[in-house]
């Protein structure tokens, strides 16, 4: 059987044009040997795979040759390879700088190239210091790393430095279409764009993937074999559930999930990708920003196509979502419940149904008519008499046991009542709603009752006071006794129909504001006067009355019991 060489060492690059992706670097250094501007120490940086090496012996066989040489000419005698990942002691460096004394036998130079060099010790490093700041005319060392924030900054500050980038994606697709074309094999392009993605911005990567699904599918290589072959889920994939999203499938959306989890896909891999693929449409609906996209020409068209069908605001509100769920993965402890729920959510984005509880709907009049009950008219709040409407109220059975209770005896006649609106609506999803609901609840049946129709007889202020410690007693009957406690604080005082109220503190204000409707009903009921209203200050020095230090309890419990004076002074007691 004939020795197979894999790509990433048969297409490896011999001369600086066939180097991928770095023209800066490359030329950077042409022009330096051109002009005889070469530094003598070269550290070489970058992320693995993107030609750090292979530029470095580039450069090391062209310093030596001066146009006589043969092709396969490799000046193997004057290039030194240190691996500093296994030879990084003092001992190692010191042999080397041995070496460096001895002139070269073939050629100019003598090149040293030092492979991940981070991985040399403190020592080792300080022991190359000094030759590498100082080395002979013949001598060139040419560091390479993939962390230059390991090397000690006495070094970098030694060394002209060349910071490799990351392929792109485009340079790999075009570099492993002219390999498949090389080999004769058929190649798709979204393959070899898969491909080029999956590397990650690094050829050597890139070259072992390609060699790998070659194997799997033969001269003819598919999309769907690179994606099968390499566990990637597909853009069709992506596609599909963003099309049953926008349609708010949701069974099919779950059902499409549970699938995807079947062929052995990771739920946080299909997140993450799902908001790129979102990415990817918000990127596909603006042709400026139509560049950023990094995919082939055929899935190209179906970005701008499904782009079209998706709203700019679902994309980021989109995008928001799988982030958060991408955010909330690792700590989850039920992460597929998780994502289902994300997918839910995605799905209800664009869902049009049914609007209820709504500001904005009103009975129809024929409803009332039908069950005999009687409109009542209502004059809305800073409206002239030609903007008020004769409108239904909402019937419910709170609001008839109300009127009915304050007019009995006018059963026939419409009573006019005046809402107060309120333009801030709850939803009954927190405490903090569900508190807003109850206040906005308050003011809307706070109503404000025609003198024509309901008595408002005169009252005394022990009347008052009177249904005033009643209502306590019903208070505390019914369980309620912080409520009834509130009222207790302070005795109301009565000036004309407005009761007023003096609390220390707002808590105690806000409580009973909150609760004031069944208080207000009761006593207006009583006292036959529905002129009556509430009036509440705070008062802060009262609640300085309540903060009593050690003396003043003292004070009061030697009142009730004089011998704990005595008791005091006999055991000579501090207060």
């Amino acid at each position: 059987m004939e020795h197979f060489v894999v790509s990433a060492r048969k297409y490896r690059p011999q001369t600086f044009k066939d180097v991928v992706g770095q023209q800066a670097i490359t030329n950077t250094l042409l022009n330096a040997i051109e002009n005889n501007h070469l530094a003598q120490a070269l550290l070489f940086t970058g992320p693995r795979g993107v030609g750090k090496t292979t530029c470095a012996r580039i450069l090391a066989k062209m310093i030596n040759s001066d146009g006589s040489e043969t092709g396969n000419e490799d000046f193997a005698f004057n290039v030194f390879e240190l691996d500093a990942a296994s030879n990084n002691s003092v001992d190692d460096i010191r042999s080397l700088t041995d070496q460096v004394r001895i002139p070269p036998q073939v050629g100019k130079y003598k090149v040293y190239i030092i492979d991940e060099v981070h991985m040399l010790s403190q020592a080792a490093f300080n022991a190359f210091l000094k030759t590498l700041e100082e080395p002979p005319k013949h001598c060139i060392f040419i560091l390479a790393t993939t962390e230059k924030h390991k090397i000690i900054p006495t070094i970098l500050s030694r060394c002209q430095i060349f910071d490799f980038k990351r392929i792109t994606v485009k340079d790999a697709k075009d570099y492993l279409k002219y390999i498949a074309e090389e080999q004769g094999i058929n190649a798709e392009d979204d393959a070899l764009h898969i491909i080029a993605q999956k590397a990650d911005g690094a050829m050597r990567d890139a070259l072992s993937i390609f060699d790998r699904v070659v194997s799997f599918s033969g001269k003819n290589l598919t999309r769907q074999a690179v994606t099968e072959n390499l566990n990637v889920l597909d853009y069709e994939t992506y596609f599909e559930s963003t099309d049953l999203i926008l349609e708010n499938k949701i069974p099919d959306l779950l059902l499409q999930f549970n699938r995807t989890l079947s062929k052995g896909f990771d739920g946080h891999h299909f997140i993450a990708g799902l908001a790129s693929h979102f990415r990817d449409l918000l990127v596909s609906k603006t042709p400026e920003t139509i560049e950023l996209l990094e995919v082939g020409d055929e899935t190209k068209k179906k970005y701008l196509e499904q782009s079209q069908k998706a709203s700019q605001e679902f994309l980021l509100q989109g995008i928001n979502l799988a982030n958060d769920c991408d955010l909330k993965y690792k700590s989850s402890k039920n992460q597929r419940l998780l994502i289902e729920l994300c997918l839910m959510q995605l799905a209800s984005i664009t869902f049009d149904g049914e609007k209820k509880n709504s500001r904005h709907f009103i009975i129809p009049a024929s409803y009332f008519h039908k069950k005999g009950i009687k409109p009542v008219p209502v004059t809305l709040p800073n409206k002239t008499k030609s903007e008020s409407a004769s409108v239904e109220p909402k019937t419910t059975e709170t609001s008839h046991k109300t009127l009915n209770n304050l007019n009995k005896s006018q059963d026939n006649q419409p009573v006019k009542i005046e809402l107060k609106q309120d333009s801030k609506r709850a939803s009954g999803l927190s405490l903090k709603s569900l508190k807003l609901k109850k206040e906005h609840l308050i003011k809307q049946m706070d109503v404000v009752i025609d003198e024509e129709n309901l008595p408002s007889e005169p009252f005394t202020e022990a009347d008052l006071i009177k249904t005033w410690n009643a209502f306590i007693e019903i208070l505390q009957k019914d369980g309620k006794h912080n409520l009834a406690s509130i009222l207790s604080i302070d005795t109301p005082k009565v000036k004309g129909t407005v009761v007023h109220l003096e609390y220390p503190n707002a808590t105690n204000k806000v409580e009973l504001e909150r609760n004031q409707y069944d208080l207000m009903l009761y006593i207006r009921k009583t006292l036959s006067n529905f002129d009556i209203s509430l009036s509440i200050t705070v008062n802060e020095e009262m609640e300085k009355q309540y903060a009593y230090t050690s003396l003043d309890k003292f004070e009061k419990l030697k009142e009730k019991n004089p011998n704990i004076d005595l008791l005091r002074k006999t055991f000579d007691l501090d207060v």
